[in-house]
């Protein structure tokens, strides 16, 4: 068996797994409340055999058990400050995941054996450099809701079921050939995503659609000072731009608290150390958390014509100042915009995805999108995207890409890559030759009949700055000529093989003594 047969095997195993998981809680309650249960136990199992792994390495050379090591007072404070020092956080033995699952095998486990066990997780960071990453990072996996059940005995029953069926994933110590967690993690997020509507839709980038920004943004950069994404979500963009790059440090925003403490997890599930990120939770428009800083990648999925103060006194912002323009309150997506190019750093690159309405829509957003172009020349390509990629929407999105770094007489790219899908059930899918096509085709700025073409800054301005994509890529078909006398010698044709059949037929009746009529 190949190791993409062998991968595939074991994600759809997985898949199979999560799905029996997801069924054990799907009466109690929906889908965005039971994902935040099992992924809240996969994290904990994580951080769990995480400690383990440590705590091994450290006491190898002594013959001595973690248990038995923490009854001594000596070790057990070495151990409390490597564990802190190494990943951040410390897991007792008796409230390691593997030993919960004892418990539940043994039917002595109560649900407050794991409520006391996460509390603890997060008092041992207190006063720590890991504080702010691990602060109420469990938040929404409410071990006292009624919807686990009304009893503490109903609800330990469906929680110990739940537990039981994770640990019978092998996660650490095994050999398979998948990101275990990550594909664990990507599997519940897409599928809650499509049950569960927008408002899953809204931190959730498929991703397909990240690999472009991704690969985009590490364009000629194998390694990258930082990455920043406004709108993180729950990190997967962040996390796929370090899958194309090694990124030294990522930051991130958001302003749903559920999200956030899912960014958080993700960034950990991945192995991202506390050290390497910061993710903050508000509003990045009004209450932005990275105040100064320049980033070398900059991506974002933002909310798609959200609403805005757009407040006058965004007019003294530094993110906003220059452009004399505020975008309108009932449609964000510039704010964002320059947002993001405010942060980007003089030799970064920048990907953000956005309705088609940015292209071309006037007033305000005509002088910042001219701003932009003209004045800035900041417009490095703008690639147009299927209908029906995102969960919750079914409207054709594009990507625009910026730079500061361009020459003056450097052209802007347009891709259409808006018929390159395959269609599905829910969502239509980008293909991978469809993902490479685009980014070969960006990297190298490349000129395709009827897929790509390079504008002058002057062709822009000779469309006021419109950068609808049909504008500067014809894809129109033209259709074959119509050869009349060609259609009439067919008509002539099929007339007589009409009038043969018709004889053929009245001999038939003929022969059944049927009367016919002429």
């Amino acid at each position: 068996m190949s190791t993409t047969e062998k991968q595939k095997q074991q994600q759809a195993e997985l898949q199979k797994k999560l799905w029996s998981i997801a069924n054990d809680l799907r009466g109690n309650m929906d889908a965005s409340e039971f994902r935040n249960y099992i992924l809240g136990l996969i994290f904990y199992r994580f951080l769990s055999e995480k400690a383990e792994e440590e705590v091994a390495e450290l006491l190898k050379e002594d013959n001595i058990s973690y248990a038995e090591a923490w009854e001594d007072d000596t070790y057990r404070e070495a151990l409390h400050q490597e564990l802190i020092n190494l990943i951040g956080f410390v897991i007792e033995p008796q409230d390691l995941f593997s030993n919960l699952i004892k418990k539940v095998e043994n039917q002595t486990f109560e649900i407050e054996d794991l409520y006391k066990a996460i509390n603890k997780i997060e008092e041992s960071t207190r006063g720590k450099d890991s504080e702010d990453d691990f602060d109420h990072l469990f938040a929404d996996m409410d071990l006292n809701s009624t919807r686990l059940g009304n009893t503490n005995a109903a609800r330990t029953k469906l929680i110990s079921k739940v537990m039981a069926n994770l640990a019978t994933l092998p996660f650490v110590h095994s050999d398979i050939e998948i990101d275990m967690l990550g594909d664990a993690y990507e599997y519940l997020i897409g599928q809650f995503a499509a049950t569960a509507g927008k408002k899953a839709g809204e931190f959730y980038t498929p991703q397909q659609v990240s690999k472009i920004l991704a690969k985009i943004v590490t364009t000629n950069k194998p390694n990258l000072k930082n990455v920043y994404d406004p709108t993180c979500g729950s990190g997967s963009l962040l996390l796929r731009v370090g899958r194309e790059a090694d990124v030294r440090y990522y930051y991130g925003q958001e302003y749903n608290s559920t999200t956030f403490n899912l960014a958080r997890m993700n960034m950990l599930l991945h192995d991202v150390n506390y050290t390497r990120f910061k993710i903050d939770n508000g509003d990045t428009l009004e209450d932005p958390g990275f105040k100064g800083e320049k980033f070398e990648a900059v991506v974002a999925n933002p909310p798609y014509s959200a609403k805005w103060s757009a407040d006058p006194s965004f007019l003294n912002d530094e993110r906003f100042s220059g452009y004399g323009k505020l975008a309108p309150k009932s449609k964000a997506d510039f704010a964002f915009i320059q947002h993001m190019i405010y942060h980007l750093d003089d030799n970064g690159i920048m990907a953000v995805v956005l309705p088609h309405g940015v292209l071309f829509r006037g007033a305000a957003e005509g002088v910042i999108r001219q701003y932009l172009i003209k004045d800035k020349n900041y417009l490095d390509a703008v690639i147009g995207l299927p209908a029906n990629l995102f969960f919750g929407t079914s409207i054709p999105t594009s990507i625009l890409v910026f730079k500061k770094c361009r020459e003056a007489d450097d052209n802007v790219l347009f891709i259409d890559a808006s018929q390159s899908f395959e269609k599905g059930k829910n969502q239509n899918h980008l293909p991978d030759e469809s993902v490479n096509k685009i980014v070969e085709t960006y990297r190298n700025r490349d000129e395709i009949e009827k897929y790509s073409h390079k504008a002058t800054l002057k062709e822009i301005k000779e469309n006021d700055y419109n950068l609808n994509i049909p504008r500067y890529v014809d894809t129109f078909e033209e259709e074959e000529p119509v050869d009349l006398e060609q259609v009439q010698k067919d008509l002539k044709t099929i007339e007589a093989e009409i009038k043969e059949v018709e004889l053929e037929i009245d001999g038939y009746l003929k022969e059944l003594g049927v009367v016919t009529h002429d």
